[in-house]
């Protein structure tokens, strides 16, 4: 259960239309009752964990920090993204299950 799974899957995400990414796009998501699960880059400001920290405790999104900008936009085939979420209960559940994992085996 590697690294790869989780990109693969926000690949797949995203290809399907099940994963929004950018700032604006994520918070929407949230605010509607779409967002399954929210993604922050490692490398994503303070301003931008505490902003969707506090968003997506409110609105009771679970929130994990992964990867790099560079990777988190490479696995969703575009340039550099720092947050994204995760729209499809299933992805999510998937995702979820993959991120506790690797946070188990650092």
């Amino acid at each position: 259960m590697g690294v790869n799974k989780i990109y693969s899957l926000l690949g797949l995400a995203v290809r399907s239309r099940n994963a929004v990414s950018g700032e604006f796009a994520v918070e929407k998501a949230v605010k509607s009752g779409n967002a399954q699960l929210v993604i922050l880059s490692g490398d994503a400001s303070d301003n931008t964990v505490k902003k969707f920290g506090n968003m997506c405790s409110y609105y009771g999104v679970p929130m994990f920090r992964y990867g790099t900008k560079e990777e988190l936009g490479h696995a969703m085939g575009k340039e550099v993204r720092a947050s994204l979420a995760v729209t499809e209960e299933g992805f999510a559940k998937s995702i979820r299950k993959c991120l506790e994992e690797s946070e188990v085996s650092e």
